[in-house]
């Protein structure tokens, strides 16, 4: 089950996603509002597609199932038959994780209305918003040769939510970057998750001023 603040950085990544990613913008709390109201819809969709994609891996772990069962009544060996079962359990166990995961989305979006968390996403996104500049500024300083620009999107908002976190509303460096961890595994790929783990580890050595 998420925290407040896991959850509020993964609204605040969802809603800088939707957020013109150049210069420093000033947007008012109603416009955020909309906008966070858009990152939620994301998380939403998000949810049904991946039930859509449970009942799918079910549908073809029965059917595995049923045609092994098949199998067995014509073929006296059951090798094959046990192998065919073997990948539809597995099959099954990765769907009912994914399910466990996806069944805590109803409550995040209740909790997603607690004041609390959002006016900790409001914050996160105008720290970004109006800091962007000298944010992705001092960011370059910590890659190591490599640009900011040169990321993907989200790798960039990842590293932004961390700096945040670690600059503005005083989070422990260990936590903001396993937070930021968390957020890489769950939206950037294996490259992604690669670089931003080297970015901040820089981080957790020498902090950002």
């Amino acid at each position: 089950m998420h925290n407040n603040r896991t959850l509020s950085r993964e609204l605040s990544l969802l809603s800088i996603g939707l957020i013109k990613d150049k210069g420093d913008l000033k947007l008012n709390k109603f416009q955020i509002e909309e906008i966070v109201e858009s990152a939620l819809e994301v998380l939403i969709n998000h949810c049904r597609d991946e039930l859509d994609n449970c009942e799918s891996e079910l549908e073809n772990a029965s059917q595995k199932i049923l045609e092994s069962e098949l199998q067995e009544g014509v073929d006296s060996s059951f090798s094959n038959v046990r192998e065919e079962l073997k990948q539809s359990l597995n099959k099954i166990e990765t769907v009912m994780n994914t399910l466990s995961v996806t069944l805590d989305f109803p409550i995040l979006i209740v909790s997603s209305g607690q004041i609390d968390i959002r006016e900790d996403v409001n914050q996160r996104i105008s720290k970004i918003i109006n800091n962007l500049s000298n944010i992705d500024s001092v960011i370059d300083q910590a890659m190591d040769g490599w640009r900011l620009k040169r990321l993907p999107r989200v790798d960039r908002d990842i590293l932004r939510l961390a700096y945040v976190d670690i600059n503005f509303l005083g989070t422990p460096i260990a936590v903001a970057c396993d937070e930021a961890v968390n957020l890489a595994n769950k939206y950037s790929d294996m490259q992604g998750r690669k670089f931003i783990n080297g970015v901040l580890r820089r981080l957790q050595t020498v902090k950002l001023q």
